[in-house]
């Protein structure tokens, strides 16, 4: 008979376990897997040992599958993060994985592209170990239209603890058409066709959203639900070419990275591939959905709108009360419901001042907006330093509120860091409780806040109208810009375009007037600014002008109907029963668009389309009786565009 003391049996325990755990972490080379509700997404974690070791690195792949078919739309790409108490990246062990479960939420939302929002996902958590034995969370979402995924530490613990790196990568392989933005703080970059991964920056650094083409499918690399324990990061390929590496911020006077402080337990943002066909891209809510719900309880204040913008016209005309009269005069001729007021109203003179100014504008029935400085940069720009500080924040919106003012325009935000995402949260909820809706400029890219404070009507983020201004590269590039925009940025979240400009600003367009009527479509903003001066629009033909006093800026419904990044692209959006379609041409050549309007429901619909005229200057328009069998055919100008109405 063999007798075993306790002090053995602790030992076989530990050691049985020990095998157990090896074993386990052995037959983990082979797949973890997570399937789309629809079954045509599947996303692969793999473990894989090192020289015999228990512990090795965790990466993932996805597979898009059609019927009889199977694209690996993203090869095997790393993951991991690095902590600066310890790793967690190439020395870890599986240890579980949990049931996958269902996620469906319906939810609402006040703005966007969509009006009913809906999160429909399967969800699984797969847990690893550290060679210090702590535990790091992978949990992984599939939906049918892309995946997402996010890092979690379970733990417990009352020391802070700092995010230094992160490991994850997606890999796209040279040769492979991308549209991704070369990094700058601002996002006001063109989105390029690359096939190389090579940029003339030597930082190779980039920003979301990315694009790529595999096959037929496309994917749109981005993040989601930035929350004050996060900092909001950008695409990294210097190493190697074909491997964006997710890399933190920098301060904007170097390239030195900044880590992330924590507290346990903690979660990252949600990393976040779109992928389908580019209809699933335009289309997709993903940021939305994967952000936190709404926090406001009262939303009735919050109203998307079209607005009158003086700066494009008339740099310093905030500055002159007859200015800014003119532009609340064409807000009420235009039925549009605001009027942005930009940059030195502080010294606003000749007949009156701002509170003059605001007090005219609601006198008309229009509400006024105002641009602010954010206080952390470039402070030569007034009023500035009137919102970075909590009580002159407070005491700043009190006035606003006193004199009425609806909304406020900030701008000049200094990076992406964690202090910086936290400014943006306090400024959102500080608003919030004033009434206050707020349009971010100069800022960083949309991350779904405007589901979780839906008084964020729009960020700039984007190169714009704007840029006529200030030098000659938009001019020659504008039209294929344009026709980029809608499946990239725009499909993240709402974009301040400040669009459908007909006069010359500083610099000429080269673009149609219909074109750029075809922008107040193709362009998504809960605040349109319609940024020209007032004869552009006051001298319209009735048809173009009675389109802009009533086409919305926040739709129920949006169809991808044809289109290419930079080529062209047609768009339907519907508010109500009525259906808006935009088109627009990016290339220098004529174009004939034929669509039939299957996204309409059975009967006779009348149908207005305003197109090019017999010059880049002029227009034409058609009404006829269509139904959704008819096919519809519309010719372009080079840098050409329309608009239909169909009710």
């Amino acid at each position: 008979m063999i007798l075993f003391s306790k002090k053995n049996i602790y030992f076989l325990i530990h050691l049985v376990t020990f095998v157990l755990l090896f074993c386990t972490a052995c037959l983990k080379t082979d797949a973890m897997e997570l399937i789309s509700p629809n079954k045509k997404i599947k996303v692969e974690i793999q473990f894989a040992p090192k020289n015999d070791s228990k512990f090795g690195q965790v990466s993932f792949k996805v597979d898009y599958l059609n019927e009889h078919t199977k694209t690996e739309v993203l090869p095997s790409s790393p993951l991991g993060l690095v902590r600066k108490d310890q790793p967690f990246s190439d020395g870890l062990v599986y240890v579980s994985e949990s049931k996958p479960f269902l996620i469906h939420e319906e939810y609402k939302m006040l703005h966007g592209k969509k009006s009913n929002g809906e999160n429909f996902c399967n969800e699984k958590t797969f847990r690893f170990k550290n060679a210090e034995g702590s535990p790091i969370d992978l949990i992984f979402r599939a939906y049918n239209d892309g995946v997402a995924f996010r890092y979690s530490f379970p733990n417990q613990a009352d020391s802070a603890f700092q995010i230094t790196d992160e490991r994850t990568a997606y890999s796209i392989p040279n040769g492979t058409k991308r549209w991704i933005q070369p990094f700058d703080l601002s996002y006001e970059g063109y989105f390029p066709l690359n096939t190389t991964g090579l940029s003339d920056k030597k930082e190779q650094e980039w920003g979301y959203p990315a694009l790529y083409q595999k096959d037929n499918l496309f994917v749109l690399i981005s993040e989601a639900n930035l929350s004050r324990f996060n900092s909001a990061t950008r695409l990294c390929n210097k190493e190697n070419p074909q491997l964006y590496k997710v890399s933190l911020p920098s301060q904007r006077s170097d390239y030195q990275t900044t880590a992330t402080s924590i507290t346990l337990p903690w979660k990252s943002q949600w990393h976040v591939l779109m992928i389908g066909n580019l209809a699933n891209i335009v289309e997709s809510t993903l940021i939305g959905d994967l952000s936190e719900p709404c926090k406001l309880k009262d939303t009735e204040w919050i109203k998307p709108g079209a607005a009158s913008w003086i700066y494009w016209a008339n740099n310093h005309g905030s500055k002159d009360y007859q200015k800014i009269v003119e532009y609340i005069d064409l807000a009420v001729k235009m039925n549009w419901p605001y009027v942005l007021i930009d940059w030195e109203w502080n010294v606003m003179g000749n007949g009156g001042t701002i509170e003059d100014a605001v007090k005219y504008a609601n006198s008309k029935g229009i509400k006024p907006l105002m641009w602010y400085n954010s206080g952390t940069a470039w402070l030569g720009a007034a009023p500035a330093d009137r919102l970075l500080k909590k009580e002159k924040r407070i005491k700043e919106f009190e006035w606003l509120n006193k004199i009425g003012v609806y909304g406020v325009k900030i701008d000049f935000f200094a990076g992406d860091q964690q202090d910086m995402v936290n400014y943006y949260i306090d400024l959102l909820e500080d608003a919030a409780a004033h009434h206050l809706m707020v349009n971010f400029h100069g800022a960083t890219l949309p991350r779904g806040w405007e589901r979780t404070y839906p008084n964020l009507m729009s960020t700039e983020a984007v190169l714009g109208a704007e840029w006529y201004n200030n030098n000659d590269k938009l001019t020659p590039r504008a039209a294929s810009h344009n026709a980029t925009l809608p499946f990239t940025r725009n499909v993240v979240g709402s974009m301040d375009y400040t669009p459908v400009t007909f006069s010359n600003s500083q610099h000429p367009h080269i673009t149609s007037y219909a074109h750029e009527l075809a922008l107040s479509v193709v362009f998504e903003s809960a605040l349109q600014h319609f940024a020209d001066k007032p004869s552009a629009y006051l001298d319209l033909p009735d048809a173009p002008k009675n389109f802009l006093k009533t086409v919305p800026t926040a739709w129920d419904e949006t169809k991808l109907i044809e289109g290419y990044p930079g080529e062209n692209i047609i768009i339907a959006r519907r508010k109500g029963d009525k259906w808006y379609v935009g088109g627009i041409n990016g290339t220098n050549d004529p174009m004939t668009f034929k669509f039939n309007p299957s996204f309409l429901k059975k009967g006779s619909y009348n149908l207005q389309v305003i197109k090019d005229g017999s010059n880049d200057q002029s227009f034409e328009t058609v009404n006829k009786k269509i139904s959704k069998k008819d096919t519809i055919e519309v010719k372009c100008l080079p840098r050409g565009g329309f608009v239909c109405v169909i009710e």
